[in-house]
């Protein structure tokens, strides 16, 4: 979905509607292999309104993507379906007033707007920090190695009773400070 200036200003009567299927997973794995296991390709609904040289693009995104699991690293399915809304302007005035309002809003270089980029960056922000696969989810089993174990938070706040052997060169040293 990538738009030229003077094809959107063909447009200033009524909105240009998209409807695409857009296959970003290239553009994905390469740009974050470590954070996206694979992306479905992705439907997308917009409108795009073309004013006095700025360009406002709502859209809709939906499709699904796989993601390592913040504990284990296992394959988590993730449903995506977000909101897009952003505005592409022409000069710096233009990109001020935008913020100033609270809005998206991005400087159009070359008189050209790509919006798979946008998108792609888009599905990006939607990878939840703390994700877990169903199984761990049940917190049935916890991840442990060799000197190591994940505990949980009531086994943290509560924990059991430690056999204190105190050195027997040192149990003197108890009575001490009474």
């Amino acid at each position: 979905m990538k738009w030229s200036l003077n094809e959107l200003s063909k447009y200033q009567d009524t909105p240009l509607s998209v409807d695409e299927k857009l296959d970003l997973e290239q553009d994905l794995l390469a740009r974050y292999p470590k954070y996206i296991l694979s992306v479905n390709p992705v439907d997308v609904s917009a409108n795009v309104f073309y004013d006095d040289g700025n360009v406002i693009v709502n859209a809709k995104v939906t499709g699904k993507m796989v993601v390592p699991s913040s504990r284990s690293l296992d394959p988590v399915d993730v449903d995506l379906n977000f909101n897009i809304d952003e505005v592409y302007v022409k000069d710096q005035y233009n990109l001020k007033k935008y913020e100033e309002l609270g809005d998206v809003a991005f400087l159009i270089e070359n008189q050209k707007i790509d919006f798979d980029k946008s998108v792609a960056d888009n599905i990006i922000l939607q990878i939840p920090m703390h994700i877990l696969s169903p199984q761990e989810e049940e917190g049935k089993e916890m991840p442990e190695g060799k000197f190591w174990k994940v505990i949980s938070e009531q086994e943290y706040s509560n924990p059991k009773a430690e056999n204190k052997t105190v050195d027997p060169r040192l149990a003197k040293l108890k009575d001490y400070f009474k």
